[in-house]
């Protein structure tokens, strides 16, 4: 086996999160600059195999995209042309992950400047959204589908 990858896409920046090679924990790698993703991303599987990226879809409480979806499916897809075809790209379900993130910074008794670091809560929800996808259904699936 080798690593997932997960990314929290935004405007500015996008938060990047992998697994390890068993993928057993999902850790946060890295918040890159979203003008620099690409380049991040294709530098980073060609150092390490990577089997799939899993990304962040917001959706509403109703499950409809929401706003965030009309800059994210672009970004992503400028992604997808400098990636091998062979990689897949899955959307997930990333409700609720930064408000997780900032959840878990308090919890961690983490102070408020600490907290002010505006990357720290982009590399957290990635690490949440891979957790999340890792426990779901659709890693089952996955799993099924690569075997």
């Amino acid at each position: 086996m080798s690593r997932l990858m997960a990314i929290d896409y935004g405007r500015k920046r996008c938060g990047v999160a992998v697994t390890d090679s068993l993928r057993i924990v999902a850790t946060a790698l890295a918040t890159v600059e979203t003008a620099r993703l690409n380049t991040f991303v294709t530098e980073y599987i060609g150092r390490e195999q990577v089997d799939a990226i899993i990304v962040g879809w917001p959706l509403t409480l109703t499950g409809e995209p929401s706003e965030s979806t009309r800059y994210i499916r672009p970004g992503i897809d400028r992604l997808r042309k400098v990636l091998p075809e062979s990689l897949p790209i899955l959307w997930y379900d990333e409700r609720f992950t930064s408000s997780m993130a900032h959840r878990s910074m308090i919890d961690s008794g983490m102070t408020r400047t600490q907290r002010r670091d505006k990357a720290l809560p982009d590399r957290m929800a990635a690490t949440i959204i891979l957790n999340d996808f890792l426990q779901s259904r659709a890693y089952e699936e996955f799993k099924q589908q690569t075997r």
